[in-house]
């Protein structure tokens, strides 16, 4: 099973800041897939160029794209812009669940804009961009998304 994680600062990718939410998304991914091959790169916020990334990881067979920032209301925040170009089918549970969790110990969760959808067998999932949103998105879904990518694979039926 092959993932993949894309950072989105423009900060972290001048060097000016260290990406913390990546690695520990990537690490959050490794207890529950441990054999996984995960894929990792660092973008600023650029629509285009995020766009383009997504689907150079569709195109190489990844069956789950994580995105680590980008998802705010900060007028450089283009990551959900960026995957709406990518995405065949939106997938709105997600996003809602990670917002509704994420609400529960912080607000301002309500705020995020992240989004998730499929293009085609590839699962795109928007995480916010700071390490403590990203973990705890992505523990919100987590046992979504083993159930998620298989049916999106046609590896299994619904219950």
């Amino acid at each position: 099973m092959q993932f993949a994680v894309l950072t989105i600062s423009d900060r972290c990718s001048q060097g000016l800041l260290e990406d913390t939410a990546g690695p520990a998304t990537v690490a959050l991914l490794r207890q529950h897939w441990p054999d996984a091959e995960i894929a990792t790169a660092l973008l600023a916020d650029d629509e285009v160029a995020i766009a383009d990334k997504l689907k150079e990881f569709c195109a190489a067979g990844a069956s789950l794209v994580l995105t680590v920032g980008g998802t705010g209301m900060g007028p450089r925040d283009r990551t959900p812009e960026a995957t709406l170009r990518v995405i065949d089918r939106e997938a709105p549970g997600l996003a809602e669940a990670m917002r509704s969790r994420g609400a529960e110990s912080n607000p301002y969760a309500w705020l995020s804009r992240g989004i998730a959808g499929m293009n085609k067998e590839t699962l795109i999932v928007n995480l916010p961009g700071s390490r403590r949103g990203a973990e705890e998105g992505l523990a919100a879904i987590v046992a979504l998304l083993r159930h998620g990518i298989e049916v999106a694979s046609g590896g299994q039926e619904h219950p």
